[in-house]
């Protein structure tokens, strides 16, 4: 399932002129190798009072994925939408244009403003 769901992201990717391996490459040199791979286990969940002050093995937002959240949420409203769906935190990442993946998109030379129509198009297209 998860090779299937791969398959269908390069395909809309290529369809936008984007090699999903070279943006993987892309990630990896930034951030470094197995930078996309999940951690297998979660650490074990600190006990006592101690515990409660030194961290549970939540990892904060940045700063600038706390921006690209609230615009996420500011294009769902926009689109009168009562979720947040992957098309809307595309639109957050174009609308806040200064992460990886716009430079990403920006090297692969996309036309942002057109996949920014196109991604509103589609996510307007399925709630009807």
């Amino acid at each position: 399932m998860l090779a299937d769901a791969d398959a269908e992201d390069a395909a809309a990717l290529k369809a936008i002129g984007i090699d999903l391996d070279a943006v993987r490459r892309a990630i990896e040199e930034n951030f470094g190798p197995g930078a996309l791979r999940l951690p297998r286990n979660a650490p074990p969940k600190r006990r006592g009072l101690l515990g409660r002050f030194t961290g549970g093995g939540h990892t904060p937002f940045s700063p600038r994925s706390k921006k690209v959240l609230e615009l996420s949420l500011r294009e769902a409203i926009r689109l009168k939408h009562n979720f947040i769906a992957p098309e809307h935190i595309m639109l957050g990442i174009l609308r806040e244009g200064q992460g990886l993946a716009v430079r990403i998109l920006t090297d692969a030379e996309v036309d942002l403003a057109r996949l920014r129509e196109d991604v509103t198009r589609s996510v307007r297209d399925q709630a009807a």
